[in-house]
C-alpha cells in the first residue's frame, strides 16, 4: 500500500556535503533491504516477505530512519526530528507510541522475527533477527 506523497518524499531527503563544504539536500529514494523487509521510499511501499505492509506515514518515516542506520542506536530525538521535522518537546512520547505500533505491525507480518530493539535511556536499534 502506498503511504507517502510529495511531503513524505521531501522528508526522506539526506544532507550531503559539496566540495565547497556546504550542505545540500538530496533525495535518497533507493530501495532498502533489511532481512525479509523491502522498503521502497520512492513508492512509499514496504514489503514483508513479498506482501505489502500497511503503515501510516509516521510509521513509514520512522522505519526508513531506523533502517538507514541499521545496527546503530538512534535516539528518540533523532527519530522525532526526521519523522516530524521538528524538535522533540519534553514529555512527548510520540516516538514511543509509533515505534510500538510499528513493532506490532512487523510482528503480525513476521511473528518469528524481531526487528526493533529498545535501549533504555538511549533509544532504538533496528536489527532484524530471529
Amino acid at each position: 500500500m502506498r503511504v507517502c506523497g510529495a511531503r513524505t518524499l521531501a522528508r526522506v531527503a539526506v544532507s550531503v556535503r559539496t566540495d565547497n563544504g556546504r550542505a545540500e539536500q538530496v533525495l535518497d529514494l533507493s530501495t532498502l533491504h533489511a532481512g525479509a523487509l523491502e522498503i521502497r521510499p520512492a513508492d512509499g511501499l514496504v514489503l514483508a516477505t513479498g506482501e505489502p505492509l500497511t503503515l501510516s506515514v509516521r510509521e513509514f518515516e520512522l522505519l526508513v530512519a531506523m533502517v538507514r542506520r541499521e545496527g546503530t542506536i538512534v535516539t528518540r530525538e533523532e527519530l522525532y526530528s526526521e519523522a516530524w521535522q521538528s524538535e522533540l518537546k519534553p514529555g512527548d512520547r510520540s516516538v514511543d507510541v509509533y515505534v510500538s505500533r510499528l513493532r506490532r505491525k512487523l510482528k503480525r507480518a513476521m511473528p518469528d522475527r524481531r526487528f526493533i530493539h529498545t535501549h533504555p535511556g538511549f533509544g532504538y536499534r533496528f536489527q532484524p533477527d530471529r
